[in-house]
């Protein structure tokens, strides 16, 4: 009717689209239809499959060293990525599916030389298993070997902290190899990489690093004499090896 006043009340969707008008001074967007993908959301990429080896063509440049080394040995190296950074050698194990004795640590140890640069070398663990500093002495006849520092890590194997590798080294290293290593047809190690790993046989880790391989594991407190003097060799402090902190 003429004169009368309307008594319909607007739509959801319309006083909601007056109201942002109305306070921000601009037209609000448009609802984005169902199925299309809204620019605004970030997307979710894919999760990572640790058992899926990485495309060799798309390595990191210190993960490349690692699989260039032991290409030059007739071994081509499987690398995975892991899709989370693993800080310890349980960390690696529950992202690969395996035990923690299969993870491989390799940590860097020095050899002082007088005033020249220590010697390094690298030891071989089992991702359960810590290293006896004596024994480790009295493997490589160095009285006065030590855990590296970091920087003396990183300056003697040429990768960082988190990702150092059993291979792939500017510089000839010596390598000790747990024995413990052995129990098991395969283990994995750190790439060059964090967060970058590779399956290996013992014995094809063990020609690859010209490693020889010696008891260096400190006995457990329940199997120890009781005067026995355990020194351990990761005990807290900076970690220097891949794959595992010195909590492991």
């Amino acid at each position: 009717m003429n004169g009368s006043v309307s008594t319909r009340v607007p739509s959801q969707s319309k006083r909601i689209a007056r109201t942002a008008t109305n306070r921000s001074g601009s037209r609000p967007a448009w609802p984005v239809a169902a199925g299309t993908l809204d620019a605004r959301l970030a997307s979710v990429p894919e999760p990572v499959d640790p058992r899926v080896p990485a495309d060799p063509a798309a390595l990191d440049p210190a993960v490349r060293r690692v699989f260039d080394a032991a290409a030059r040995r007739g071994v081509r190296l499987e690398i995975h990525q892991l899709a989370d950074t693993t800080h310890t050698a349980a960390d690696a194990a529950r992202a690969l599916g395996v035990e923690q004795a299969q993870i491989v640590k390799s940590l860097v140890f020095v050899a002082p030389r007088g005033d020249g640069p220590p010697e390094p070398i690298i030891c071989l663990a089992a991702g359960t298993n810590r290293v006896d500093i004596a024994l480790l002495a009295a493997v490589t006849g160095e009285a006065g070997v030590r855990r590296a520092t970091a920087r003396e890590a990183r300056e003697l194997t040429g990768f960082s902290i988190g990702g150092i590798p059993p291979l792939g080294h500017p510089r000839p290293v010596r390598v000790v190899m747990d024995p413990d290593l052995g129990r098991y047809p395969e283990v994995w190690a750190a790439a060059g990489h964090d967060g970058s790993v590779f399956p290996v046989s013992p014995a094809a880790l063990r020609a690859l690093t010209s490693a020889i391989v010696a008891e260096i594991a400190e006995i457990p407190p329940a199997e120890a004499p009781a005067d026995a003097r355990i020194v351990h060799a990761d005990t807290p402090g900076t970690p220097t090896g891949g794959l595992a902190t010195p909590r492991t």
